[in-house]
């Protein structure tokens, strides 16, 4: 972690800052409404305009601003789980290169991301119809082989649904499958709807101005589910809510305006989205509101209230902001798939009332590219129908089949059982 303790003057600067939210942290931790959860940051995400020949003093210039940034946040009280980085559409900056020297320099690239331990969007290989589907197979290759480097293909807009790019989504899925290490190389790419630029949420992060931004995501299930725990009333829970990830979201926003006038990076804003993280589970926070498990009646109306809450929190929002839902990352939402007690189907549905669409699901290896198609097409139609951000991020494992466990060994996924496809 970067301190940086070089002069009196930083010194003070940073003294100072501890003072100032010593004394929020202070009254927020007196303050009688307070669940006493506290989210964490799930990543603080830089968006820069990547020129290639230039990149590694673009990113060791980005890396000195993130590393600042996560110091001060852990100063205020909150832990910043990632830093990251995202570009410009990577069509843009490769343009003019063979395809050999377009994989060259990402392997070097992704070299330099391991080498700091942190992970790059590389933006959408696919736009809008007429872009290349040549550059969809380059993301497939580049991410089956580079497992520090994110990417994603824009499946629907305000233009419609992109039927080439949900085709050529499908062909990344079952190429990644075939060629990355245990399938994982799904992990890092998604098809994205709707999805506007400046999300910091991987893999759908990119944007398309002129860089020198950041935006923040919180993972708050923990604080969703101590709130939901006590709260039964659909009105009270959201207004208490709204206290307590807005009390949150806006001492974060504080940290992050403070940051934008003094470095010159400009804040774009948070994603509230209540991101879970294994044990701390959005299956289990919307199961306490109900009474009863995530995925029986009541859970369409628990997401919904979160979500109307989260949009009634006066702070800068940029992506999602809905309901994550990602059976792999979730511990509780893992365990109802591995006992058939949870689908798809059902996933989406509650993605209408604002979730985010289906994220790391699980699939047989023998899964073919038609039926990837067809999945990532309501994913698209939804978005469409409802005008909001929706992603598909499908794992399909190879050689496995319905009934297989998952024999992930990532620590950010939980291994489950695989279903038949419906």
């Amino acid at each position: 972690m970067f301190r940086n303790t070089g002069s009196c003057a930083t010194a003070c600067h940073f003294i100072s800052h501890a003072i100032f939210f010593g004394a929020f942290l202070l009254a927020v931790a007196i303050a009688p409404a307070s669940s006493q959860e506290k989210p964490k940051i799930r990543t603080i995400t830089a968006f820069i305009r990547l020129d290639s020949s230039q990149y590694k003093q673009q990113v060791a210039g980005t890396l000195t601003m993130l590393r600042n940034a996560k110091s001060r946040y852990e100063l205020a009280g909150y832990e910043v789980e990632t830093i990251r980085i995202a570009t410009q559409p990577f069509p843009e900056y490769t343009n003019g290169m063979s395809k050999d020297a377009a994989i060259a320099f990402f392997s070097d690239l992704n070299a330099l991301a391991k080498q700091e331990d942190i992970i790059v969007s590389i933006g959408p290989a696919l736009m809008t119809e007429k872009d290349d589907p040549a550059q969809a197979q380059m993301l497939a290759e580049i991410l089956g082989s580079d497992s520090h480097l994110f990417g994603s293909v824009i499946v629907a807009g305000s233009d419609g649904v992109h039927w080439n790019a949900v085709h050529a989504a499908a062909d990344i899925v079952k190429y990644l499958e075939d060629h990355s290490d245990k399938s994982l190389g799904n992990f890092r790419f998604a098809a994205i709807a709707n999805v506007a630029a400046y999300t910091p949420f991987f893999p759908a992060a990119y944007h398309q101005g002129l860089g020198h931004q950041f935006a923040i995501a919180l993972e708050s299930a923990n604080v969703v589910a101590a709130i939901m725990a006590v709260q039964r009333d659909p009105e009270a829970t959201r207004q208490a809510l709204i206290a307590e990830l807005g009390m949150h979201a806006q001492a974060v926003e504080q940290v992050a305006s403070k940051i934008d006038l003094e470095t010159g990076w400009a804040y774009m804003g948070l994603d509230l989205s209540p991101a879970p993280m294994k044990t701390a589970s959005i299956g289990s926070a919307a199961a306490g509101f109900g009474g009863g498990r995530f995925g029986t009646s009541g859970t369409l109306t628990a997401v919904a209230t979160i979500t109307a809450a989260l949009r009634d929190i006066t702070v800068k929002k940029v992506g999602y902001s809905g309901v994550m839902m990602p059976v792999l990352e979730d511990t509780r939402l893992a365990q109802l798939w591995g006992e058939g007690a949870l689908s798809m189907d059902q996933l989406l549905a509650y993605s209408a009332v604002c979730g985010t669409g289906l994220d790391t699901i699980p699939l047989p290896g023998d899964v073919t590219a038609k039926q990837i198609e067809r999945i990532i097409g309501d994913v698209a139609t939804l978005s469409v129908k409802l005008s909001k951000p929706l992603s598909a991020r499908l794992l399909p494992v190879a050689g496995a089949k319905a009934g297989d466990q998952t024999t992930f060994d990532d620590p950010n996924l939980v291994n489950t059982v695989i279903q038949p496809l419906p």
